[in-house]
């Protein structure tokens, strides 16, 4: 049987944790296992490992295959150089105590490390912090500086509406004032009206004599009446000779 070591994805959906299981290798991916060995959440930064060194490296001696990113996690929590060092001692290339001693060694240089890398993440995270508050202070100095343009230029804007609405009204009465000196009289005359009434004219109307126009005298003639009407003889009917009225015989 195959045996690896692997992930065991689990968690939440966009939150995805995974554990360091040994299983079968024809098992499925989330399936079975044998044993877990440790946990990986890549959700932190740095990741965060917890690993049992001990029983990661009794499996890498007894032939347990890692896949690449439980060998990258083992290589970083030392597991892989350890198991160096113990086929080393196995083979009699050194002692376990000068073993150890290295071992020791490649941890305290690890810690070091790591150290160094998270107080550099931290110095990034504050540097890019620091660079966006002064991106985010520039931004809204810009818009501070629009807004005080824009208010710059309606405040002039109704300055100038002011000030000519100003010099139209001192043109209009100096206007008013040259209409009112050109004409004294007319103004006096309205401003201040005369108290007595004017005289009231008297009138002469002479006398028209009247002309009698003479009358025509029409002449009327008188026409005899014999002379216009003139006797017409009335001519007489023949009278109708009446005819003798026969009597027939009684039958």
């Amino acid at each position: 049987m195959s045996v690896k070591l692997r992930l065991a994805r689990r968690g939440r959906k966009k939150m995805a944790m995974y554990d360091i299981v040994v299983a079968d290798a024809r098992a499925p991916r989330d399936g079975r296992f044998i044993e877990r060995v440790g946990t990986y959440n890549p959700n932190t930064n740095p990741a965060s490992v917890e690993l049992q060194n001990g029983r990661a490296l009794h499996w890498l001696l007894v032939g347990a295959q890692p896949t690449d990113t439980v060998r990258s996690i083992l290589s970083h929590k030392g597991v892989m150089f350890e198991k160096h060092l113990a086929v080393g001692v196995r083979k009699g290339a050194m002692t376990q105590e000068e073993a150890n001693a290295k071992l020791e060694a490649w941890v305290a240089d690890k810690a070091n490390k790591v150290e160094t890398s998270a107080g550099n993440l931290a110095d990034a995270a504050a540097a890019d912090k620091k660079a966006r508050l002064e991106a985010e202070g520039k931004v809204r100095a810009a818009r501070q500086d629009a807004i005080n343009a824009k208010a710059a230029t309606a405040a002039a804007e109704v300055a100038a509406i002011n000030e000519a609405r100003a010099n139209a009204e001192v043109v209009a009465a100096a206007a008013i004032a040259a209409a009112n000196q050109t004409e004294p009289a007319a103004v006096a005359a309205v401003v201040e009206p005369t108290t007595e009434p004017a005289p009231a004219a008297e009138v002469a109307v002479e006398a028209v004599p009247v002309v009698e126009a003479p009358v025509a005298e029409v002449v009327v003639e008188e026409v005899p009446v014999a002379a216009v009407v003139e006797e017409t003889p009335i001519a007489e009917t023949p009278t109708v000779a009446e005819a003798p009225v026969e009597e027939a015989p009684v039958a």
